[in-house]
């Protein structure tokens, strides 16, 4: 699953895929938004992403449907 992380004062967001769950990544955005802790995220390639939960702008959760190419009708 596509996770998108906007974080304050960045240019960029920071994209990774993950194998954890909607609910598990929502959950670790809570808690570290509510805390002011740090979000930590296993993404596919092994690598560990860390934010600091209060720099943390939006977090969008889902996707995987990069790379369709069609028409709808």
């Amino acid at each position: 699953m596509e996770v998108k992380i906007g974080v304050q004062h960045a240019p960029r967001e920071v994209v990774l895929e993950t194998n954890e769950t909607v609910d598990e990544v929502e959950r670790q955005v809570s808690e570290a938004v509510q805390n002011k802790g740090t979000l930590s995220i296993d993404d596919v390639r092994g690598r560990k992403i860390l934010v600091p939960g209060d720099k943390i702008a939006y977090v969008e959760i889902g996707g995987g449907v990069s790379g369709q190419v069609g028409f709808r009708s």
